[in-house]
């Protein structure tokens, strides 16, 4: 699996440069085999070190990113949890998340180990094509997260669906 999973052990340094006047923090933290949470893709605009069990990134708005928490305890997994986020702007309205600060527009939604994993599956689908996921429209999410509810398979992302995508990008005023 691909992740950001433990923070360096330069415990107590920030990168060079601050978090952009407007971002949404995400606090990392990880306690191997008790409390592991990281971005599975997305690009943070600054990391912050807070110890040697966990970190704070920032993303800038609009940019998309995948947050996984989970946890146990001696008896086994207590919780399996993924979201998909769109980091909001100034004014926008948002929802709250756990460790997300203020937090942001959630696309999609997945409790429990059996869903989580194929959420990952449908990651791993795009990288599969040569795509980075946090390039892939907010819009794809979403229908990953209905179709799952629904209890039916997504669609697969294309390459023509991320072709079409691009254009409608540009296209944008």
């Amino acid at each position: 699996m691909n992740s950001s999973a433990p923070p360096p052990a330069s415990a107590g340094r920030t990168s060079a440069t601050a978090a952009a006047p407007f971002s949404t923090h995400v606090e990392l933290t990880w306690h191997e085999k008790k409390i592991e949470h990281w971005i599975r893709f997305g690009h943070h605009t600054h990391e912050q070190i807070l110890d040697r069990r966990r970190r704070i990134v920032s993303f800038a708005p609009e940019t998309v990113f995948a947050f996984v928490r989970w946890a146990s305890n001696d008896f086994g997994t207590i919780l399996s949890r993924l979201d998909i986020v769109r980091a909001i702007g100034p004014g926008e309205p948002f929802q709250t998340l756990p460790f997300v600060r203020p937090g942001g527009e959630i696309l999609l939604r997945a409790d429990g180990w059996p869903k989580v994993e194929r959420v990952l599956q449908a990651i791993d689908a795009v990288d599969a094509l040569g795509l980075d996921p946090a390039d892939t429209p907010p819009d794809h999410w979403r229908h990953v997260h209905n179709r799952l509810t629904a209890g039916h398979e997504p669609r697969a992302y294309t390459l023509e669906r991320h072709e079409a995508w691009l254009k409608r990008r540009r296209a944008e005023p």
